[in-house]
């Protein structure tokens, strides 16, 4: 955690059991703009921390994380997730795809993926669209979010 002096004040920490070099290095390889900033090493002999990283900062497409090798005393939980704001359909698909890959789907623009953290992959224009009844009403029925029906139904 040598990084901390230089991470904005509020950044998220995520807590992996013992994969947090796997996570990340997967996420690098989905966000655009991404990079590995800093790990620290476990150089205690404790059998209760993880030998090797114990936690890397990196940044996807320039929002800072720090991933911890925590063991498997916690999971993650939908009651935390990370929006990702797409321009177009084709973002919306790309990152979908990478993201369920070894994942699940879940309900308008949710996902979780093959670490157990939950994604909402949602086009920009998504609050103007729901603002229309019939709008919200096909998010509602909808897994990975269709610009193009929302935007059928809100003109409906």
């Amino acid at each position: 955690m040598s990084g901390l002096q230089r991470s904005p004040r509020i950044t998220p920490f995520l807590w992996f059991d013992s994969n947090a070099e796997e996570a990340v290095d997967f996420y690098l390889t989905v966000f655009k703009n991404s990079r590995r900033l800093d790990e620290q090493r476990a150089n205690i002999e404790d059998t209760r921390v993880t030998k090797g990283v114990l936690t890397i900062a990196f940044e996807l497409d320039g929002q800072k994380f720090t991933a911890l090798n925590g063991g498997p005393l916690f999971k993650f939980t939908e009651a935390i997730s990370f929006v990702v704001r797409c321009e177009n359909q084709q973002e919306v698909d790309d990152y979908w795809s990478k993201l369920t890959a070894g994942g699940s789907e879940s309900q308008c623009g949710w996902l979780k993926d093959k670490f157990g953290l939950s994604w909402q992959i949602v086009p920009e224009r998504l609050p103007e669209l729901i603002k229309h009844p019939k709008a919200m009403l096909a998010m509602m029925q909808m897994k990975k979010l269709d610009i193009a029906e929302l935007e059928r139904a809100a003109q409906s």
